[in-house]
């Protein structure tokens, strides 16, 4: 059990997130949506133990993680939403180098990297420099980082960033087999059509605050709307997206006037 307990985080007085509490079972694949500023990368940082909360804590198995952060971070999966990585090392290097530091058994490494880039489509470029990658290229090796130790938590910031159709397809059917698998999974993503067919429980991030925190299909019941888009927009859109829209377009066509 992954549990975030009333975790806060002040920017100069500021808060980020303010009293953000959930859990997550094995097996469980929980949507973390908001939009942009909402805190959810805030959140993300707590989780993985890049940020550190102002208060609250983050608990694993039943105890703090703060007090073992580095045994923690052995049992973590993480795709962030930008890819920070070695241009200089080739895709395979790369993954080989994350094996190292994981403690992987040599043979384990070689055989998962290879597998891995094979199954993601990056067999034929293994050994060319990850600079000549493309986005989707980079993403594809930021994933297969994040799977290569088998981790028990898996934290996703984004992950579609830069994928393809084809690719995020395939991501998306990943992201099942891993819940199937009893991984505990964080799903964070702007992408609503994927959070609603992908997880069993979304959270509804807005102003640094939960607002929603139900499975997709008891929140469409309670609002009695369509689809997790109708809810969300309920939710934390205050504006409406088609007058916007209209008025845009409106506006740059000459065809009237704010």
């Amino acid at each position: 059990m992954l549990e975030a307990r009333a975790l806060s985080k002040f920017y100069q007085g500021t808060a980020a997130v303010k009293d953000v509490s959930f859990r997550i079972g094995p097996g469980e694949i929980l949507g973390y949506l908001g939009p942009n500023g909402a805190g959810k990368s805030t959140t993300v940082g707590i989780l993985t133990g890049l940020i550190r909360p102002s208060s609250g804590s983050v608990w694993y198995r039943g105890a703090d993680v703060s007090n073992d952060m580095v045994e923690y971070r052995r049992h973590v999966g993480y795709v962030p939403e930008e890819p920070q990585l070695y241009p200089f090392l080739s895709g395979r290097e790369y993954l080989e180098l994350v094996g190292q530091l994981r403690e992987m058994e040599w043979r384990a490494v070689r055989r998962t990297a290879d597998g891995l880039l094979e199954l993601l489509g990056l067999g034929a470029a293994r050994d060319q420099a990850i600079g000549a990658y493309s986005k989707g290229m980079r993403q594809k090796v930021l994933i297969a980082a994040a799977l290569m130790h088998n981790p028990d938590v898996l934290v996703f910031d984004e992950p579609l960033s830069g994928l393809d159709v084809t690719a995020a397809l395939v991501f998306r059917r990943i992201v099942s087999e891993l819940g199937k698998a009893g991984k505990i999974v964080l799903y964070s993503s702007h992408v609503l059509e994927v959070v609603e067919k992908v997880c069993s429980r979304v959270i509804v991030l807005y102003r640094g605050r939960v607002v929603a925190n139900d499975t997709v299909d008891h929140l469409r019941d309670l609002m009695s709307l369509d689809s997790l888009e109708q809810v969300f927009t309920e939710l934390v859109i205050s504006d409406d997206p088609d007058r916007t829209a209209r008025d845009v377009v409106s506006l740059v066509t000459g065809d009237g006037h704010l």
